[in-house]
């Protein structure tokens, strides 16, 4: 994008969405005029009032002010810096930086005359309270088997689907006690994406991620209500959510042997119907080694985080938990090399992975500090892993996540080792964010590279906590501000927030349900150039960074995940605990 000059701006603003709209305050009084929105990107929620505040112009500008919604007086002004080009957007941009204003309010950027208005964003303590809990409540708005009542849901309630009280046994996962066609019952779990299928590879880093967090924000996790069904149980609602996914996963365990199933699918995927609509056979399909050994990584990071809390339920789980995982892994031991690939009748979802040195790493490394086993983990194979942004084909870093974080007596040599391995990535994704013109480090854009970006959040929140350095959280900043709108496409990627809303995300309930908003809570894919033709008629734009769709057909920009709102909900929630 060339550079703009004041002198255009006025004509470029009238051909921009956005050039008359008004908006309400939370106190009821009416915004500015948002004028060329896509000319300033700004974090649409807003920030606390000692975080770092930045936006970036998309144009030439001598100075900029930030005015008060409610009073309309100036507040704030200030010189942006230079234009810088970002080659994954084509674009340049500058950065105006707010930062010293701290007083709570409801505020607009304007350059100009108000030629350039800002969408709205707030400043206070709480601002990312209500989207942490959405973040959240996005899994419950997802569980399957349930019906999904009006006095959690509101708007969003739906009728209960696939109770999988009884699922066959696939052909492929059939054996001398489990024969092809035996009725097993595998009840309870999330959807796993926009689809009605439930995957134990995708839901083993899901659930650990939300463990993970339990480990690192207790106080937290007891003040959060979700006002999900479980709430006021005696046990928090962090832990309640993914124990309704932890039990769908220990159903996928043959008890016979311990091998656990890759999913629990139909054969094919559904059309966009609600899911009580969605009434095809489902099967549980093969074993796997990638699933068993992601199911025992889980489980025994599962039963170290119970065992340390203080109710009675988790601690009597702990120890089922640890089980479980033991056996899986003595599977995955004697069956190193079954590497899933769909049956010729199965279609869905593969979540398929030959490369399993690092899935052995995180379970031996999950099931050594679950029992105090040094033995487990050596420092070669800590050096050997990929230091890299965790997701659900690389998990080796999740290993490093937990040794890192570990107090366990006799793993000093492994903590430190995985300390020092976290603590230079996370310098580098630091580095990257202070080069960056968009101030954020990702340099990548795969599939769900939102994902992506929370996930790095979450490495430079464990290596603030590892290290004391707030420069990580300064960072962390960053990586929030782009997800919630100060991004190259200008919109807030987590559903029902901000002033550019998503609004056609690929997921089945939010498309069949008749209603003009999705679910709210849930964080779309995001840019990327792997797929570009998944809504035919849509031109996507080459530079990976913008291109996106916000289009109900395109899955390889706007699915949602449950892998991708576990980083949602830790780093908002984590951003939430800041300070209090």
């Amino acid at each position: 994008m060339k550079t703009i000059t004041l002198f255009a701006i006025l004509f470029f603003a009238a051909m921009q969405n956005g050039f008359t709209s008004v908006t309400d305050t939370p106190d009821g009084k009416k915004n500015m005029a948002v004028v060329a929105p896509e000319l300033i990107l700004v974090n649409h929620v807003g920030f606390k009032p000692q975080s770092e505040k930045i936006a970036l112009l998309r144009v030439k500008a001598g100075k900029f002010a930030i005015v008060n919604c409610k009073s309309g007086k100036e507040v704030f002004t200030g010189k942006p810096g230079p234009l810088k080009y970002w080659e994954h957007s084509g674009d340049s941009v500058s950065t105006a930086d707010f930062s010293t204003l701290t007083v709570p309010g409801t505020y607009q950027l304007v350059i100009g005359k108000n030629a350039v208005v800002s969408y709205p964003f707030v400043i206070n303590r709480d601002v990312y309270s209500d989207i942490a809990k959405a973040s959240l409540k996005a899994f419950y708005l997802n569980r399957s088997g349930m019906d999904i009542a009006e006095q959690y849901a509101g708007k969003w309630a739906r009728a209960a689907g696939h109770p999988d009280t009884m699922v066959l046994v696939h052909a492929s996962a059939a054996t001398a006690s489990r024969p092809e066609g035996t009725v097993i019952s595998g009840p309870g779990g999330w959807y796993d994406a926009g689809d009605y299928n439930k995957y134990v590879v995708n839901s083993g880093i899901t659930t650990y991620t939300l463990l993970l967090f339990c480990q690192m924000y207790p106080e937290y996790c007891k003040t959060l209500n979700g006002n999900i069904p479980e709430s006021g149980n005696g046990i928090p609602d962090v832990y309640n959510e993914l124990l309704y996914n932890l039990r769908w996963m220990l159903t996928m365990q043959d008890p016979a042997d311990g091998g656990v199933y890759h999913k629990l699918t139909n054969k094919t995927f559904c059309d966009f119907v609600m899911p009580d609509k969605a009434t095809d056979h489902r099967y549980v399909v093969m074993k796997s080694t990638a699933a068993s050994l992601d199911f025992a990584a889980t489980m025994a990071m599962a039963s170290r985080v119970f065992a340390k809390t203080t109710y009675p339920e988790l601690k009597m789980l702990s120890q089922t938990c640890l089980a479980v995982a033991e056996r899986a892994y003595a599977w995955a031991k004697a069956n190193p090399a079954v590497y899933y690939q769909n049956p010729s009748d199965i279609s869905t979802g593969a979540y398929d992975d030959n490369q399993l040195n690092d899935e052995f790493f995180w379970a031996s490394a999950e099931i050594g500090l679950a029992t105090g086993n040094v033995s487990m983990v050596s420092g070669k194979e800590i050096m050997d892993q990929k230091i890299m942004v965790p997701s659900w084909d690389y998990s080796g870093m999740s290993g490093i996540v937990s040794l890192a974080l570990s107090e366990s007596t006799g793993f000093e040599t492994q903590r430190n080792l995985a300390k020092k391995q976290l603590l230079m990535y996370a310098d580098k994704l630091v580095s990257k964010a202070q080069q960056s013109p968009y101030h954020v480090s990702i340099d990548f854009f795969k599939w769900g590279s939102n994902s992506d970006v929370a996930n790095i959040a979450l490495l430079k929140l464990v290596a603030a906590r590892i290290s004391k350095n707030p420069v990580y959280y300064k960072s962390v900043q960053g990586d929030l501000d782009y997800l919630l709108g100060r991004n190259a496409t200008s919109y807030c990627f987590v559903t029902g927030f901000g002033a550019k809303q998503v609004m056609q995300i690929h997921h089945r309930p939010s498309g069949a349900d008749g209603i003009t908003e999705p679910c709210p809570g849930f964080l779309a894919g995001g840019p990327n150039t792997i797929v570009l033709n998944d809504c035919p008629g849509i031109t996507r734009s080459t530079f990976p960074a913008k291109s996106y769709t916000d289009s109900q057909c395109s899955y390889s920009t706007n699915e949602i995940a449950i892998n991708w709102n576990a980083p949602l909900f830790f780093l908002l929630a984590a951003a939430d605990a800041q300070d209090k």
